[in-house]
């Protein structure tokens, strides 16, 4: 067994189980309609994506200098008789990788819906002609369909 390739492994599960956590928070911060966090949620991904991007390289130095290729194919390899150990650090990083794109895929598709209802908005509001607020923010009269149910 690779001492070296079991670190990198355990260090890429941690790093993508941090990013599973970001991707909740993101997924949170849709559903509470909070997106002023969202920059800082992106930054702190991107940054985290860096870090899982470069653990994968080291990965793949250390499988080559075993005489393995780099990538999947060259992981399952070294992975395969080299004890428990490792054949389990790599099922945990595959798990949490897969666990991370549904995660990921979820977010997506929220955040598509937000811009979806948003620009739909924006349509129904350029298309109805008239501006909803006057100037000074007042609601215009004539721009609903119903009757005014209170005066002020």
């Amino acid at each position: 067994m690779s001492r070296p390739l079991l670190d990198l492994l355990t260090q890429e599960v941690s790093a993508v189980g941090e990013y599973i956590e970001l991707l909740d928070q993101e997924a949170n911060a849709l559903s509470d309609s909070n997106f002023a966090n969202l920059p800082v949620l992106a930054e702190r991904k991107s940054t985290l994506a860096d870090h899982i991007s470069g653990l994968g390289r080291r990965r793949d130095q250390e499988q080559l200098a075993l005489g393995y290729p780099a990538g999947r194919a060259g992981t399952e390899a070294a992975c395969a008789g080299a004890g428990p150990a490792l054949a389990q650090a790599w099922a945990d990083l595959l798990t949490c990788a897969t666990l991370a794109s549904s995660r990921n895929q979820r977010n997506g598709v929220m955040i598509h819906a937000h811009l979806d209802f948003t620009r739909q908005t924006i349509s129904f509001l350029q298309n109805s002609g008239q501006p909803l607020y006057g100037p000074d923010g007042g609601h215009r009269p004539g721009t609903g369909g119903g009757s005014r149910l209170a005066r002020g």
